[in-house]
């Protein structure tokens, strides 16, 4: 069973074991069954911005010695961190916001500028000492899978009943994806006989269920995945799947082509695209 944090980067983790942290309870959990989408047929666009562009809140920028990179995708939280992306021109450390450690300078900075498809020329960078963070994108939240839905046995809704349903869920003949909303709702997917799998899962679990139906595997989701990061290339900076029977593809800069792209190969909404860079306007 794998686990996908849904937030601003997708990426997928490993599956949750022994008693469900806090994290882990509002974890989600993608596999879908269908067949699998066709190979991709053409390149993918790489479309470039025709004015000013700016980052979605705060991104780290780094220089290990080689100059400053906008690291737009995962960062790895070490000290120094690690991560890399498009390179700056005119960029400003300025007074405030940034560290160094190792030979290597960084600080969190929200950005605005010029993105030539590999250079990112800066006209204004906000340090985060002075940046709004209330202007800051919030992620959605997870939705449940049903409206309302079921308790048979509140008494049967512990840490251990919930790891024990996450583990029957993934046993299930059909399954494809388990989620946790902040409602306390366990939400399990399947590709056939809802009905039989929540009679399986009330086995171990009392609290609140929501059964549902997809089409697609794990495998079918995670061929896909391949198949966008080879025909993205360096313009993808995190995929995965955040809701069942679809994917998320963050890129660099999107204007539209890129989904268009990915509506044309894969189907309406199977892969949702987003853009680490707007128009700044």
């Amino acid at each position: 069973m794998r686990i996908l944090v849904a937030a601003a980067a997708l990426t997928v983790l490993g599956a949750a074991t022994a008693c469900s942290t806090e994290a882990e309870m509002r974890a989600v959990d993608r596999t879908d069954a269908g067949a699998a989408a066709d190979a991709p047929s053409g390149e993918a666009p790489r479309p470039v911005p025709d004015g000013d562009v700016r980052t979605l809140g705060l991104v780290t920028v780094l220089d290990d010695g080689d100059g400053p990179e906008m690291c737009l995708g995962a960062v790895a939280a070490s000290s120094p961190p690690q991560c890399s992306g498009p390179a700056l021109a005119g960029f400003d450390w300025g007074d405030a916001g940034s560290e160094e450690a190792g030979g290597v300078r960084w600080g969190s900075y929200a950005l605005t500028g010029t993105f030539d498809g590999s250079t990112f020329t800066v006209g204004d960078a906000i340090p985060a000492a002075l940046y709004d963070t209330t202007a800051a994108p919030e992620p959605e939240p997870l939705a449940a899978a049903c409206d309302e839905p079921t308790t048979t046995d509140t008494a049967k809704a512990t840490p251990e009943d919930l790891d024990a349903t996450l583990a029957a869920a993934s046993a299930l003949p059909s399954y494809a994806s388990a989620w946790l909303t902040g409602d306390d709702t366990v939400n399990v997917a399947v590709t056939d006989d809802a009905e039989g799998a929540e009679a399986e899962l009330r086995r171990t679990w009392g609290g609140k269920l929501c059964v549902t139906t997809v089409e697609r595997t794990d495998a079918d989701l995670n061929e896909v995945n391949q198949e966008l990061q080879a025909a993205l290339g360096d313009q993808l900076l995190t995929s995965g799947s955040t809701t069942p029977d679809s994917l998320d593809a963050q890129v660099v800069f999107d204007d539209g082509t890129i989904q268009e792209w990915a509506d044309a190969t894969y189907g309406d909404g199977l892969v949702r695209v987003g853009s680490a860079l707007v128009p700044a306007g």
